[in-house]
């Protein structure tokens, strides 16, 4: 297809067959990726990609931090206070994924957040289904392929860049391929489950995680929220 329609129709896939990545096209999908652009060709970010036993170790690691956290996160203030105090499934990522958003961003975000749970069947009030959509995110929606991207701590800003574009062309090339990811901030609120399971290089510190695999038949593969205008300069 060409780009606009490749681009267009790419999804955050929040569903994934059981199905296994061949090496071959995994290959494939990171020598596209190989070839983005970034700051003096540095390529300052690292990445660490599990499968199989693997991927099942990192997963039993975040579902536990998380089943320990989401009741005392999202319980009244004594609860919280727990959480502060022992430290239990407290986040202990590289950056902060939980933080209060400028207004206008957080306008953003709540429409998209609403719009997914409508679209979920998940309702205000519905603390077990809210739970359940947070907790897949950590079961990587079932994909047999995570991968997590390191920047380097020393680049800044500027590596961050970088792995965005690095992730953007690691999503288009897989969607090209009949294959489909999620970026998921949320993989980045713990580093441990990474750490204790792949040998990541000092310096580098996690930014993002992708699942990445063949997408299911589920209709919540569909979403799509839309896109506002840009706010242009000129």
């Amino acid at each position: 297809m060409d780009f606009s329609s490749l681009n267009k129709s790419r999804r955050s896939i929040r569903d994934f067959k059981p199905d296994q990545v061949s090496e071959s096209v995994l290959k494939q999908i990171l020598d596209d990726a190989l070839w983005s652009p970034s700051w003096s060709n540095t390529h300052p970010y690292y990445l660490a990609i599990a499968k199989g036993e693997t991927l099942e170790l990192i997963k039993n690691d975040y579902l536990k931090l998380f089943d320990q956290a989401w009741p005392l996160m999202n319980g009244n203030w004594l609860k919280k206070l727990q959480l502060l105090i022992f430290r239990k499934g407290w986040p202990d990522g590289d950056f902060r994924t939980i933080f209060k958003y400028p207004h206008i961003l957080q306008k953003r975000r709540v429409k998209t957040g609403k719009a997914l749970y409508e679209f979920l069947g998940i309702t205000r009030d519905d603390k077990e289904g809210k739970e359940k959509a947070w907790r897949q995110n950590f079961e990587f929606f079932g994909a047999p392929v995570a991968m997590f991207l390191f920047v380097h701590k020393d680049l800044k800003a500027y590596a961050a860049l970088d792995a965005g574009i690095f992730l953007q062309t690691i999503m288009l090339s897989a969607h090209s391929k009949g294959l489909g990811t999620c970026a998921q901030g949320a993989l980045a609120t713990w580093v441990s489950p990474v750490k204790n399971h792949l040998e990541i290089p000092k310096d580098f510190k996690l930014i993002v995680g992708l699942s990445l695999g063949y997408p299911s038949d589920n209709p919540v593969n569909t979403f799509n929220v839309g896109r506002d205008d840009l706010d242009l300069g000129f």
